[in-house]
């Protein structure tokens, strides 16, 4: 697979601020991200995980923590199911 390297400037102080140091912050800061996009439809939850560097257990077992439901279905495609099923 090849990998771009990303670099983010932020201010010393937010590591201690947010109680982690440097790695495990790239580390949460990626996971929030593919948790996002995958929230809002952007990435399925392997593509997700694979953003994130973890497992898809360990993906879902992060939706969980971050208060996003596992299934993306939206109330338009209920309401189709609902009506032609």
């Amino acid at each position: 697979m090849k990998t771009v390297e990303l670099r983010i400037e932020l201010p010393q102080d937010i590591f201690s601020s947010l109680r982690q140091d440097p790695d495990e912050f790239v580390r949460e800061m990626r996971l929030a991200a593919a948790v996002k996009w995958y929230e809002v439809g952007q990435v399925s939850q392997s593509k997700a995980a694979e953003i994130a560097g973890v497992s898809r257990a360990e993906f879902l077992e992060a939706l969980r923590r971050f208060g996003v439901t596992p299934f993306q279905v939206h109330a338009a495609e209920l309401i189709r199911e609902v009506e032609h099923g």
